[in-house]
């Protein structure tokens, strides 16, 4: 059993959703960032980072999207959500998924997580400003470079696709034209049309 500490509206989504295809039998722990249950003690001692999404498995705890991502399909080799037995696309594919984790969302964060980087509230509204370049940045490389289509790696479906569907779910409040990226608009509406997808979703809003 695996065990999946989430919130909603996070990044944790992904990972919710790569369970639910790789047919994983999965319990769900809820946290609520709003009341900052992520900085008590009962979850620094499972993830002292205080972020999710964690995993606890039986080997111990994974932190990081891309991490977990790839524990959930090489664990799963039979729901083939990566190319596990050829290392070189295997590492295309981590590639993808380390770019969504260390600059995409990074970037976003600069929209209301601005205090990780400046005390200054002046320095902070300036990062809050440059969200819509600096995200719309990363989405057209996405767009023209590395979305081979119709899912992220092409014609297979893999865990990066969840990971860009719930990236790609900010990007209009991140103050990204979503005319300007019409495959990246694509994809999230095909991902939106999946069960797993619709499940996940459903499982973090119940109450």
């Amino acid at each position: 059993m695996l065990t999946l500490y989430y919130a909603p509206e996070t990044c944790s989504l992904a990972a919710h959703i790569a369970l639910i295809e790789a047919g994983a039998a999965y319990a769900l722990k809820r946290l609520d960032i709003d009341a900052a249950e992520h900085r008590r003690p009962d979850y620094l001692a499972v993830n002292p980072k205080a972020r999710v999404p964690a995993l606890a498995t039986p080997g111990g705890i994974l932190t990081e999207t891309p991490a977990i991502l790839a524990f959930i399909a090489q664990t799963h080799p039979a729901a083939r959500l990566a190319p596990i037995a050829d290392p070189f696309a295997f590492a295309e594919l981590q590639a993808f998924n380390l770019y969504l984790c260390a600059t995409l969302h990074v970037a976003h964060a600069h929209r209301m997580r601005g205090h990780r980087w400046a005390d200054d509230e002046a320095a902070i509204r300036a990062m809050q400003q440059k969200v819509p370049e600096s995200v719309g940045a990363c989405y057209a490389l996405i767009e023209h470079e590395m979305l081979r289509g119709p899912w992220v790696m092409g014609e297979a479906y893999t865990v990066a696709d969840p990971y860009l569907f719930t990236l790609a779910r900010w990007l209009e409040a991140d103050g990204v034209e979503p005319k300007r990226i019409p495959r990246v608009v694509e994809h999230r509406h095909r991902m939106a049309q999946r069960a797993a997808a619709k499940r996940a979703l459903a499982e973090e809003e119940a109450p």
